[in-house]
């Protein structure tokens, strides 16, 4: 007579054939909704305090400019130490803001035009009259709504 022995029941092998799949799907996902970096600050902004603050909801309409001193050494020794506008990635002058408002202002959609929102980054030690300058090359580029970029700070007493 022929013995039959227990066979040992163990777990079944995990199927990884829809792995390579997964792995795809996640690829694609990340890849889609991450958003990259625009531009690397080339000015060094410390902003300013304030205690009334707010929040935009549609970032996606504000431009940013940024006023401050250079922020490497490198850029410090060849331009000073006086503060410089910087929009997109290259250092400009007041005069370049126009056309730097009217290439923004095409990319966006034609019921968003008059809604961009233009922010401006600026370094606390700087002086007023560039920013003022600045101010008044937005308003001939019919860019009225600014604000200004700042940290928070607790609210005095009233």
């Amino acid at each position: 007579m022929a013995k039959f022995g227990k066979k040992k029941k163990g777990m079944a092998a995990v199927s990884t054939a829809s792995l390579p799949d997964i792995v795809f799907m996640l690829l694609f996902f990340f890849m889609l909704v991450t958003v990259l970096k625009d531009e690397d600050p080339k000015v060094k902004v410390t902003p300013p305090q304030a205690s009334e603050l707010t929040q935009i909801e549609s970032k996606h309409l504000v431009q940013y400019i940024n006023i401050g001193p250079a922020a490497t050494k490198r850029d410090q020794e060849v331009l000073g130490t006086a503060p410089l506008i910087q929009l997109n990635d290259y250092f400009a002058s007041e005069d370049q803001v126009v056309p730097w408002v009217d290439e923004k202002r095409a990319k966006l959609p034609e019921s968003e035009k008059n809604k961009m929102i233009v922010a401006l980054k600026v370094d606390q030690d700087t002086k007023m009259r560039l920013v003022t300058d600045v101010k008044q090359e937005l308003r001939k580029a019919n860019a009225l709504k600014i604000l200004y970029n700042t940290g928070q700070r607790n609210r005095t007493g009233n």
